[in-house]
């Protein structure tokens, strides 16, 4: 049987619980998630696999999320080990792009890989990206400005784009 470790940051107004392979960083919670809801995402994803709290193991992990949240890092230099399709991890890798303070569209990413009349599909995969913050579905905004969708909600998403800077004006 194959093991998903796991831990949960406690700090700067955020509760995130983060899981692991032995390959890398496989998903971050929403904030306040319940153990239950992530044990539910690992079962669906990781059929079989035993989830087992690891703080030690996933401290470098931790250590980054907290020093990002803290406004202290502004990129993340975590191995990763996501599953997703073809298409989602290309779209995945298009958002690993988008610099720390600055946003685009989801039209944008559309254009970026390629597939620029998918946006729609675009948007599914930004929705399914496992691993929040790391991989910063949160840069994505409407065309016209608008803040849009997040997995970890519009409070989170707002409270991030503040600590990034890009919306110290509002």
């Amino acid at each position: 049987m194959k093991n998903l470790y796991w831990t949960e940051i406690d700090d700067a107004s955020w509760l995130l619980i983060l899981v692991a392979t032995d390959e890398g960083l496989s998903y971050v919670s929403s904030p306040a998630a319940s153990l239950d809801e992530v044990a539910e995402w690992c079962a669906r994803h990781y059929p079989g696999w035993m989830l087992v709290r690891d703080d030690l193991r996933l401290e470098g992990y931790g250590k980054q999320l907290r020093a990002y949240l803290n406004g202290e890092l502004t990129s993340f230099r975590l191995p990763l080990s996501v599953k997703g399709t073809a298409f989602q991890q290309m779209v995945w890798q298009a958002l690993e792009q988008i610099p720390h303070g600055e946003t685009c569209s989801y039209s944008d990413i559309a254009e970026r890989i390629g597939k620029a009349s998918a946006v729609r599909a675009v948007g599914t995969a930004i929705g399914a990206n496992p691993v929040l913050i790391v991989v910063p579905c949160h840069r994505v905004i409407g065309k016209n400005g608008a803040l849009t969708g997040f997995r970890g909600g519009m409070d989170a998403k707002e409270k991030l784009l503040r600590l990034e800077g890009v919306l110290a004006g509002r």
